[in-house]
């Protein structure tokens, strides 16, 4: 079995906020270079990686995308005073969580992107307005202290500039690693794995990878990356909420004991029992889960691309979502890459005469 940890580690080591992906677009085009036929970007910073099918000499076969996601939650430079700097949010950043967490700024006053160490503080209870002391502090009131002069801060940091959380990767006890970003790239180390298992295996569909730019923001990645490659069918890997102190049975699901597969107007049901079948010959843990609405992945913008894509979603739980310190199962990645892997190979050419809505 793959040993995926170190590349996730990587992954999750650097920046690549929604919208500035480029420095973990590299470490993932570098890692999959190998593993297709053919690698590119869109115009919007997408990955797009082909292994080519087995039907020598077709003049077209059909296609499945595979995307994951590879923009992290952040925070932007909104006002500097005093040396401190102001933020907002870019993507779903709770800030109950934000006090005490370290941060990388990524400042561009000196003429190119330079690290600036930082802390999220806030300010004392006297100095907030009446009534913002009491419970969590609003994004609003925090600040980045990078312990620089005021001066020194007028050079180098703009507004508009990027700040990612500095939390290093952990190797916990029980086979889970913590870190920030793992929403989504243990879903990008998933689909690694996946090219990884499909080295040795015989797929009539070509394959098409890709590491989606813009997910937390916009779905743009998706949006274009889907219409440029025009797949037969689509399924997006993300990550879901994962069983924890207080948490309910109908919003999250243990870690550990496998991956969740969507249901609802988003996922094509044929597509569902096709992973059913292939999680039961594996011996996979699966679960349903429900999503009545929409998926809140990439999946809403691949379905309604041109005339409409066949969709799927499978999903990682995960604890601490949208914090710097998300817990994953190691285990977990491992299967969903499997899944998918055995999911491909197990399309026939035909495939699509079967698919229905019944």
């Amino acid at each position: 079995m793959s040993d995926i940890l170190p590349f996730l580690k990587s992954i999750i080591s650097v920046a690549g906020l929604s919208g500035h992906e480029a420095p973990v677009a590299t470490l993932i085009e570098k890692k999959w270079t190998p593993l297709v036929d053919e690698i590119s970007r869109s115009r919007l910073g997408s990955i797009h990686g082909l292994k080519k099918g087995s039907v020598s000499g077709a003049l077209s076969r059909p296609s499945v995308l595979i995307a994951t996601h590879m923009d992290a939650i952040g925070l932007m430079v909104s006002r500097i005073l005093d040396g401190f700097l102001y933020v907002t949010n870019i993507g779903g950043v709770d800030p109950r969580v934000l006090p005490g967490t370290p941060v990388i700024v990524h400042a561009s006053g000196s003429g190119k992107n330079e690290e600036l160490y930082g802390v999220v503080v806030m300010p004392p209870a006297n100095l907030l307005p009446d009534g913002k002391a009491a419970g969590a502090v609003a994004l609003q009131y925090l600040l980045i202290d990078t312990g620089l002069t005021p001066r020194e801060v007028a050079k180098r940091v703009r507004i508009g500039d990027i700040v990612a959380f500095g939390t290093e990767p952990v190797e916990m006890t029980g086979g889970y690693v913590s870190g920030h970003t793992l929403d989504n790239r243990a879903s990008v180390a998933a689909l690694t794995i996946c090219l990884e298992e499909l080295q040795a295996k015989s797929h009539v569909w070509d394959v098409w990878a890709l590491a989606s730019v813009q997910e937390e923001e916009t779905l743009a990645g998706a949006a274009t990356s889907t219409y440029q490659i025009r797949p037969t069918i689509a399924i997006a890997l993300d990550m879901t909420f994962g069983k924890g102190t207080g948490s309910n049975e109908y919003t999250s699901f243990p870690i550990g004991k496998g991956v969740t597969l969507g249901i609802g107007p988003s996922m094509h049901p044929f597509l569902h029992k096709r992973f059913k079948e292939v999680a039961e010959r594996l011996e996979i843990p699966v679960q349903d889960e429900a999503m009545p609405e929409y998926s809140a992945t990439d999946v809403d913008a691949m379905q309604l691309t041109a005339e409409g894509i066949p969709t799927m979603v499978v999903s990682i739980p995960e604890r601490y979502m949208h914090t710097p310190v998300e817990l994953v199962a190691l285990k977990d990645v491992q299967r969903a890459g499997r899944l998918l892997a055995e999911f491909v190979a197990s399309l026939e050419a035909d495939f699509m005469n079967k698919i229905s809505w019944d």
